[in-house]
């Protein structure tokens, strides 16, 4: 395609204007194509990779649509996470600068509900907002869609993957028939598909090729390595190649708490970012994130929707996904808007299938990297500290100390000596983070790996037990008597038995106390005559025969006219099966989850929870039922037992979850 300018797409010049004051001259692919079609009105469905530049293609069309003295709802944009709507929402902000009288409004969980039921009410005419969100403000009739017009669907295949197809389709049915539908994606599955053919009016396909899936600028490597050493080769890396902003993926929460842990106490910056966190500690770790006062973000895929850091250095992929298409949106974190990157995937042996469905998936070769040794890696840090220090030389922009280094040299210290010295004392801090020691290896062989008790020194060599020291020889000979240095105390009243009256035999029986000699006891005489005790009286009993039995038991049948009177029915031939609430779909299970709306959980509370806690994609969850005080969630048949075990070790929001089939 023909690269096209902004001034060549006939927009207004209030947004010309806000586009160069934003550092834009030339469209890209998917800007070009999509924004003239847009402006004519027609519904569109764009497809491209992530970072393409999507959102600026339905922004533009979007705020030169909009009618400044109309005081309602005219465009409304869903996205799949709160990030994602943060993101676009700045950058509609941006477009609308110069155009007065345009207000845009995000909406989300987790955001306080009087900020948005303020700007609702001002009249905010562009609404982008998080499906569940969206759905709850119309439900509670603060968003009205009667005056929509243009409806767009940002990243719609992750938001089919989250569950959200149900809240996507009401939305689309209550906003009106005249509507303008604009799909935007990475990808278009099947399901995507279907959602076009149903609510848009004659689209037209926009599509950048398959050889550009991935962005070009970004090279791609993998290592093959055990699990046991990712830790190890992750920051071998990150010191070889000098990386001071990354993105670090993995598959489950627990993962990322980890390898945060980890990365901390190897001194890097590092932090997290999961679907267990509240929403104003993931503004405060993005914030913190965009101002680079963060070296690492580690994080899940749901989580990290909607990242828009524009130097991200390095994405690293230390848990491969289970979706080649995550792997897309992974990668387009880095290597943004023209700048080169890197997507760096650490893979065990038994996962390299799986790079080989992302090669197949993306059409293009991720190359095999060699493992660095411990030598290159010193050799790396040293060409940094090198560096550094010729361009600090080069500037001239330090203290000179001329007077400490002539002292030293009058002590016939050399030149060379005090330069290593002070070179010696600067990387003190270097030195103390030793190259991480990762092995050579391919394919660990059996008898290279370590052996159970190969740690344990010398407790299990039983073969010198005689050469170490018994623990309790000699112990009670050695140990002094507790009365050795008491002499015996003679008793005065036996000192001397002439002054005695009696002998110490007797004197001794004498002090006996009398009370210990129990006194006689008396046995009292046998009373004359025992009266033996009255025999109970014994009435005759009355004997039935078989038929006053049978009369007596017999209920006489009540009348018809009685109000108590119920017919009996006859019993059916075979007892009828009970009906289901709601049919499971073929290969779901239906689980029952122990938290309702009375915990304040929605449906994609309970899809973060199984991607997160599992690392299964989104899209193994169907159907989220929340009731007020439980839920029915259909999952993956082949996945139910799994999710269950994990579940139940988990929380929702800072609440304990139990799970079992429904």
């Amino acid at each position: 395609m023909t690269p096209k300018l902004f001034t060549e797409l006939g927009l207004s010049a209030e947004l010309l204007k806000a586009i160069d004051k934003l550092g834009y001259e030339q469209a890209s692919p998917i800007q070009a194509a999509a924004i003239p079609v847009l402006l004519t009105g027609k519904d569109i469905v764009g497809q491209s990779m992530t970072g393409s530049g999507k959102t600026a293609a339905f922004g533009v069309p979007a705020v030169e649509k909009v009618d400044p003295n109309l005081r309602a709802v005219q465009v409304l944009i869903l996205c799949p996470t709160r990030e994602l709507a943060i993101q676009v929402s700045e950058e509609i902000h941006k477009l609308a600068f110069f155009k007065r009288g345009i207000n845009c409004l995000p909406i989300y969980g987790g955001q306080s509900y009087e900020r948005q039921f303020f700007g609702l009410k001002q009249g905010a005419q562009i609404v982008i907002g998080t499906p569940g969100r969206v759905m709850d403000h119309m439900r509670r009739g603060t968003l009205r869609l009667e005056t929509i017009k243009m409806v767009i669907l940002d990243e719609a295949d992750v938001m089919l993957n989250m569950g959200f197809r149900e809240d996507i389709e009401t939305i689309l049915k209550d906003a009106p028939k005249e509507r303008q539908t604009v799909f935007f994606s990475a990808t278009m599955p099947r399901p995507i598909r279907d959602l076009i053919e149903k609510y848009s009016r004659e689209p037209e396909n926009v599509k950048i090729e398959q050889k550009a899936m991935t962005v070009p600028t970004v090279d791609q490597v993998y290592y093959e390595v055990d699990r046991r050493y990712k830790m190890d080769l992750l920051t071998r890396l990150i010191d070889i190649y000098d990386l001071k902003l990354g993105i670090v993926f993995c598959n489950t929460k627990r993962m990322v708490d980890d390898l945060v842990d980890h990365l901390e106490a190897a001194g890097y910056q590092a932090d997290r970012l999961h679907g267990d966190m509240t929403q104003a500690q993931r503004d405060r770790v993005m914030n913190k994130f965009r101002k680079s006062g963060l070296e690492f973000l580690v994080a899940t895929d749901i989580a990290a929707r909607g990242i828009d850091v524009d130097d991200v250095q390095v994405v690293f992929n230390y848990d491969l996904p289970y979706d080649p298409e995550d792997y897309v949106h992974r990668i387009g974190r880095t290597g943004r808007a023209g700048r080169s990157g890197r997507a760096i995937s650490l893979v065990p042996f038994r996962e390299l299938f799986q790079i080989r469905n992302i090669e197949r998936f993306t059409n293009m070769r991720i190359q095999r990297g060699k493992i660095p040794t411990e030598n290159e890696v010193a050799e790396a840090r040293e060409n940094v500290f090198t560096d550094k220090l010729r361009a600090l030389l080069t500037s001239g922009e330090f203290t000179k100390h001329d007077r400490l280094i002539e002292t030293l040299i009058e002590e016939n210290f050399s030149s060379s000596d005090i330069t290593s010295a002070l070179i010696h004392l600067l990387q003190s801090g270097e030195a103390a983070k030793p190259a991480a020691k990762v092995e050579e290896y391919d394919r660990p062989q059996r008898e290279e790996r370590p052996g159970r008790f190969d740690d344990r020194g010398d407790r299990g060599n039983f073969r010198d037990r005689d050469d170490r020291r018994p623990q309790f020889d000699n112990r009670r000979d050695e140990r002094p008597s507790r009365f050795a240095d008491r002499a015996p105390r003679p008793d005065p009243k036996f000192a001397d038995p002439k002054k005695s009256k009696m002998t110490p035999w007797k004197a001794t029986v004498a002090s006996v106390p009398k009370t210990i000699i129990p006194p006689p006891t008396k046995i009292a005489a046998a009373p004359a005559e025992v009266k033996p005790p009255a025999e109970p009286k014994v009435e005759a009993v009355k004997t039935y025969s078989d038929e006053e039995i049978l009369a007596s038991v017999k209920t006489p049948e009540p009348k018809p006219e009685s109000k108590l009177f119920i017919k009996p029915k006859a019993a059916p031939a075979a007892l009828a099966k009970p009906k289901e609430s709601r049919a499971t779909p073929a290969g779901q299970t239906r689980l029952w989850m122990s938290l309702g709306a009375e915990q304040g959980v929605v449906p994609i509370d309970f899809v973060n929870s199984v991607a997160g806690e599992t690392g299964l994609p989104g899209k193994v969850v169907g159907k989220v039922d929340v009731r007020e005080r439980h839920a029915f969630v259909d999952v993956a048949s082949e996945h139910a037992n799994s999710i269950i075990a994990k579940l139940n070790r988990s929380e929702i929001k800072g609440q304990k979850v139990k799970v079992k089939l429904a």
